[in-house]
C-alpha cells in the first residue's frame, strides 16, 4: 500500500464522495444481539411503534413471531405487508414482498432476520440485497442480526460454539448502518430459555446443553458489543474525515508502528502486535520513504521488505508514505489515521549526528500533540565487521557516481569562460552570480554532495581567475574575502534547496508511477469475465510491471495445478510444485527469497489467504527471473505486496461470482424439475385417466366413440412425450437440420390437417397470398413450430372463437403470425413466456399445460435461423383482446427465384 496523508485542513475527498452516494438513499439501522432471544425483534417492534405514534409513516415487512404472544402483540396496530407465496419442492413458502413494499413505499419498513435465505425463484437470494434495494429507493429499514451471522466473525463464533452458520452478512452492510446492541446478561438468556420463551421445551433443553452455555454467550456478548464499537467509531472516523474535524476522537485505540531498515525494526513489529492484542485495536507498520531511500543498499532494502512482510502477517496493515521527512510523514499519517499511539524505535546515535540532524524521536513527540509515543531502544551491540559494511557501502553510494562530479566540474569550467568572455563588460559582483548555475544545475541534476562540490569548486574558480591578485589564490582585499565567503554560503544554501526540491519530486514521481501501476492494474482484473481470463490478466501485468516470469497455480486434490503463467509455461519442476504447496497449505510465502524452500528458482505468493470469506487459499502466484537470480528485488516487495492484495480481492470476487451462478443454477434446476413434476403429474394422469375409462366403458360397451377418445388422449399422451423428447433435442443443440423450398401454405394446411382433432370446435382462418415466396428451411422443425402455436391458441383462446393464421411481408422478411382472441399477454411478460415450463400466473397463460410449447417454437426457429415474438392483439385488428405470436422469416431464407433453386 501506498498513501499520502491528505490536508489536515481540508476535508476527504474520499469520505465525501461516500456520503454523496448516501444521498438520496434510506438510513439502514440493525438490532445487534449475541444470540436468539435476547429481544432484538421486540426491541424493533417497540421503536417502530413510537415512530408510528410520532407521525413516520411505518409498515411491517417481514417479522417472525415465532409463537411469542409478547412479540405478536406488538405486531397488532401495525400495517402489515402480505407475503409473497413461493412453490418450493412442494411446499408454499411465505417470503417477504418487495415489491409490494416499494409499491406502497412508506417512509420505514420494519424487516426482521436480516440475514435470511429467500426460496429459490426469488429476486434476491438473500434478505439484506431485498434491503438493499429499499434503501437505494429511499426507505428507512429497521432490522434485526445475530453477531454469529457477520461474515468475519464466521469462522470466530464456529472455534468456540462448534457450530457454523451458513446464512451470513457482508460486514459492509454494517459499516453503513447504524447499531443499536441489544443485551441482556447470559444468566437472563437462559432463565428465558428454560421458561420457554426462546424455543419450545424440548429443543430449549438441547440448545441448552450446546449453543446456549454461559460460556458461549459470554463471548458472543463481548464479540456483539466489540463489534458495535468498531462500527461506531469506523463512523465516527468517516465523519471526522468528511467535515475536516481537528483531533484524533480517541474512542477506540489505532496504534501505528514506524518501521525502518534497521534490523531491531521487527522488535518493534512483535512489540506493536502485543500491544494491538492486549487493546484489541487495529494497527498499521508504516515505513516513511525519504530521500535516504534512494541510498539504501540491497542488504537494507531486504530488511525493510521482510519487516513488512513480518507486519503483514500479524494482521497489520501496511503503508509506504514519500514525505520529505520522517517526522512530517509520519505525524500526517497519524493525523490522517486518528491514531491514539505511535510504537517508533530510538537508534543509538553519535552526538555529532544529532547535533547536525536532530532526534527524530524529540521532534516527533512535540509534533504529534496527544498522541502516545512508546520509544524502545535498539540493540546496543557493537556492529560486526560485516555489519559495518552496508554502512560504507551506503557512505559510498552516497556520493554518487564520478560523472557526476565531471559534469560540475566541466560547468563550473563553462561559466568560468564567459566570465573571461564577459569580464570588460560587467563587474565582479555580476560574474560571482555566474557561478550558482552550476551549483544549482549540480544539485537538482545528481545530488545534494554534487552541489556542494560545484559550490566549492565555484569559489575557487571565482578567486583564482577573478579576484586579483589573478593566478592565485590569494586574496590582496579583505572585501573579496567576503564575497568568497558569501559566494560559498549561498552556493550551499541554493543546493540545499534545489537538493530537497529533486528529492521531493523524485518521491512524487515514484509515488505516481506505483499508483499508476496499480490503476492499470486494477482496470485489467476488471475487465475479465471468466476466470481463465483473469489469471492471465494476472500474470501478465505482474510479468510486465515487475519484469519477471509469472505463473499462477490452483489448488486441486492432485496438487497444485498450473492454470496461467507469462510466458506460456509447460510445466514446473517438483521444488516448484512442493514450495507452491506450501504456500497453500500455510498461507504463507515460499521459494527463493523466503524462509521455505529457498533452493526453488521461484517465489510462490498465496492469493486470498487473509481474506474473511472463509474460502482459503484460492490460487498461488509465483514469479522468477530469467537468470535465476532473485525474484524480487528488496524496494519492489511493496509493489508486489499491493499487486497480490487486488488479485486476491479479484480473485474472491470471481469465486463469488462462480459460486452465484452455480446457486441459480441449482434453484433454476430445482424450479424445472418442480414444473416438471406438476407437468407430468397433470398431462399424464389427465389421458391417461380417460383412456382407462374408455377401456373400461368398451369392455361392456364398446363403440366408436370410445375408440375415437382413446385415440385423441393417446395422441394427446405421445404429443406430450414428443414435446419432451424435442425440449431435450432442444437443450442439447442436437436438433438435425434438413432445409429445403417449402411452400408456407402447404405448411400450415399440413399443421391445421393435424391439429384438426384438437381444435375441432375452433375455426381457423387462413390469410396467406398465393404470390407469397417458397422459403428455404427444415419442413419438419417448421411443422413442429406450427402445430405448438396451433396448439397454444387453442388451449389459450375463449372457447368457441376462431384462430388467424397471416402470412404478411415487411421490407426485409416474411411475418407468419398465429393469433388467438383471449385475455392475451401481460405487459412485460412477452419473452418470458419462451422460458422452459413457464405459465404466467393471472393471464391467459396460466392455464393448465407442460409449459413446454413455446419453448420448443422458439429452440426450433433459432435453430433455423428464424425469429420469433410474443405480443398482444392491438393494432392487429378491429378486436384487441388476443395474443400473437409471430415467426419472422430473414431475407436471406426467402427464395426470390425458384427455377434457380431447382437448378440447385
Amino acid at each position: 500500500m501506498n498513501d499520502r496523508p491528505t490536508d489536515p485542513d481540508r476535508p476527504s475527498p474520499e469520505a465525501l464522495l461516500r456520503a454523496a452516494a448516501q444521498e438520496g438513499k434510506g438510513r439502514l439501522k440493525i438490532f445487534l444481539g449475541a444470540a436468539p432471544g435476547v429481544g432484538k425483534t421486540w426491541e424493533m417492534l417497540t421503536e417502530g411503534r413510537q415512530r408510528r405514534e410520532s407521525g413516520v409513516d411505518v409498515v411491517v415487512g417481514v417479522v417472525e413471531t415465532h409463537g411469542r404472544r409478547e412479540t405478536e402483540a406488538l405486531v397488532h396496530g401495525h400495517e402489515i405487508i402480505p407475503r409473497r407465496t413461493v412453490d418450493h419442492a412442494g411446499h408454499s413458502l411465505g417470503e417477504m414482498d418487495i415489491d409490494a413494499i416499494l409499491a406502497r413505499h412508506p417512509q420505514l419498513a420494519l424487516v426482521d432476520e436480516l440475514a435470511h435465505t429467500n426460496a429459490p425463484g426469488s429476486r434476491h437470494p438473500k434478505r439484506y440485497q431485498d434491503v438493499e434495494e429499499l434503501l437505494d429507493a429511499g426507505i428507512d429499514v429497521y432490522s434485526t442480526l445475530n453477531i454469529q451471522h457477520v461474515e468475519s466473525l464466521n469462522d470466530v463464533v464456529a472455534s468456540f460454539t462448534r457450530v457454523r452458520v451458513r446464512e451470513t452478512v457482508p460486514d459492509s452492510i454494517l459499516e453503513l448502518a447504524e447499531i443499536e446492541v441489544v443485551d441482556i446478561p447470559p444468566d437472563e438468556l437462559i432463565e428465558r430459555l428454560k421458561d420457554g420463551k426462546v424455543y419450545v421445551p424440548h429443543e430449549a433443553t438441547r440448545a441448552l446443553g450446546h449453543f446456549f452455555s454461559k460460556t458461549n454467550l459470554t463471548a458472543l456478548r463481548e464479540l456483539a458489543l466489540r463489534r458495535a464499537a468498531q462500527a461506531v467509531d469506523a463512523q465516527m472516523l468517516e465523519h471526522v474525515r468528511a467535515n475536516a474535524l481537528a483531533g484524533n476522537f480517541a474512542i477506540g485505540e489505532r496504534i501505528v508502528v514506524a518501521i525502518s531498515e534497521q534490523p531491531h525494526a521487527a522488535g518493534l513489529v512483535r512489540a506493536g502486535k502485543r500491544m494491538a492484542d492486549a487493546l484489541r485495536a487495529p494497527w498499521t507498520a508504516v515505513h516513511i520513504e525519504t530521500q535516504r531511500d534512494q541510498t539504501l543498499t540491497d542488504t537494507e532494502r531486504h530488511q525493510l521488505a521482510e519487516t513488512l512482510a513480518l507486519a503483514s502477517r500479524l494482521g497489520a496493515s501496511t503503508a509506504s508514505i514519500p514525505a520529505a521527512s520522517v517526522v512530517e510523514g509520519l505525524s500526517g499519517y497519524a493525523r490522517d489515521a486518528r491514531a491514539t499511539q505511535i510504537v517508533i524505535g530510538k537508534s543509538t546515535r553519535s552526538w555529532w549526528f544529532e547535533a547536525r540532524h536532530g532526534s527524530v524521536v524529540d521532534r516527533l513527540v512535540r509534533t504529534v500533540g496527544q498522541v502516545a509515543v512508546h520509544v524502545l531502544p535498539s540493540d546496543n551491540q557493537t556492529p560486526s565487521a560485516s555489519g559495518r559494511k552496508p554502512e560504507r557501502e551506503r557512505r559510498r553510494s552516497n556520493w554518487g557516481a564520478p560523472q557526476h562530479y565531471l559534469w560540475s566540474l566541466l560547468m563550473v569550467v563553462a561559466m568560468t569562460v564567459l566570465g573571461r568572455a564577459l569580464l570588460e563588460a560587467i563587474n565582479l559582483g555580476n560574474i560571482a552570480l555566474l557561478y550558482l548555475v552550476p551549483v544549482m544545475f549540480a544539485a537538482a541534476s545528481f545530488s545534494l554532495r554534487a552541489g556542494l562540490f560545484a559550490g566549492v569548486a565555484s569559489s575557487l574558480a571565482y578567486n583564482f581567475f577573478f579576484l586579483p591578485p589573478t593566478g592565485t589564490l590569494t586574496v590582496s582585499n579583505p572585501e573579496n574575502v567576503i564575497s568568497i565567503l558569501v559566494l560559498l554560503g549561498v552556493a550551499i544554501v541554493t543546493s540545499q534547496f534545489a537538493a530537497r526540491v529533486r528529492a521531493q519530486a523524485d518521491l512524487a514521481g515514484s509515488s505516481a508511477r506505483q499508483n499508476a501501476a496499480l490503476a492499470g492494474f486494477s482496470r485489467q482484473l476488471t475487465t475479465a469475465t471468466t476466470r481463465d481470463e483473469l489469471m492471465q490478466a494476472i500474470c501478465s501485468e505482474v510479468a510486465r510491471l515487475l519484469n519477471v516470469r509469472a505463473v499462477l497455480l490452483q489448488p486441486s486434490p492432485n496438487g497444485p495445478q498450473l492454470s496461467a503463467a507469462w510466458p506460456p509455461e509447460d510445466r514446473l519442476d517438483q521444488i516448484e510444485l512442493a514450495a507452491a504447496q506450501w504456500a497453500i497449505d500455510n498461507e504463507q510465502p515460499a521459494g527463493r527469497g523466503s524462509a521455505t524452500l529457498t533452493a526453488s528458482d521461484w517465489l510462490f505468493h498465496p492469493l486470498g489467504a487473509s481474506l474473511a470469506s472463509g474460502r482459503g487459499v484460492l490460487g498461488v502466484l509465483g514469479i522468477s527471473r530469467e537468470n535465476a537470480g532473485n525474484p524480487l528485488r528488496s524496494d519492489e516487495v511493496p509493489l508486489l505486496m499491493s499487486l497480490i492484495d487486488q488479485a486476491s480481492i479479484a480473485f474472491d470476487r470471481m469465486a463469488l461470482e462462480e459460486e452465484n451462478l452455480k446457486t441459480q443454477a441449482v434453484g433454476e434446476r430445482d424450479r424445472l424439475r418442480s414444473a416438471l413434476l406438476s407437468s407430468v403429474s397433470h398431462d399424464l394422469r389427465t389421458p391417461l385417466t380417460t383412456i382407462l375409462s374408455a377401456a373400461k366403458e368398451m369392455r361392456r360397451h364398446p363403440s366408436e366413440e370410445l375408440v375415437e377418445t382413446i385415440d385423441a388422449e393417446a395422441q394427446r399422451l405421445n404429443r406430450f412425450v414428443a414435446n419432451l423428447l424435442d425440449m431435450a433435442r432442444v437443450e442439447a443443440g442436437a436438433l438435425p437440420m434438413r432445409p429445403e423450398a417449402t411452400d408456407l401454405f402447404d405448411a400450415v394446411a399440413g399443421a391445421v390437417q393435424d391439429t384438426r382433432t384438437a381444435l375441432q370446435d375452433r375455426r381457423i382462418d387462413l390469410e396467406i397470398a398465393p404470390d407469397i415466396p417458397l422459403v428455404r428451411l427444415d419442413p419438419v422443425l417448421l411443422h413442429h413450430c406450427l402445430i405448438n402455436l396451433l396448439d397454444n391458441a387453442g388451449r389459450y383462446g375463449d372457447p368457441g372463437t376462431p384462430i388467424l393464421v397471416r402470412c404478411t411481408r415487411a421490407y426485409d422478411a416474411l411475418l407468419l403470425s398465429v393469433i388467438d382472441q383471449g385475455p392475451g399477454i401481460p405487459p412485460g411478460q412477452e419473452k418470458r413466456v419462451f422460458e422452459t415450463f413457464t405459465r404466467l400466473e393471472g393471464s391467459d397463460r396460466a392455464r393448465h399445460g407442460t409449459g413446454l410449447g413455446l419453448a420448443i417454437v422458439k429452440g426450433f426457429a433459432e435453430a433455423m435461423g428464424l425469429a420469433v415474438e410474443a405480443s398482444n392483439k392491438a393494432g392487429v385488428a378491429e378486436d384487441t383482446r388476443g395474443a400473437c405470436f409471430t415467426i419472422r422469416i430473414p431475407e436471406a431464407l426467402i427464395i426470390r427465384h425458384p427455377d434457380n433453386e431447382d437448378m440447385a
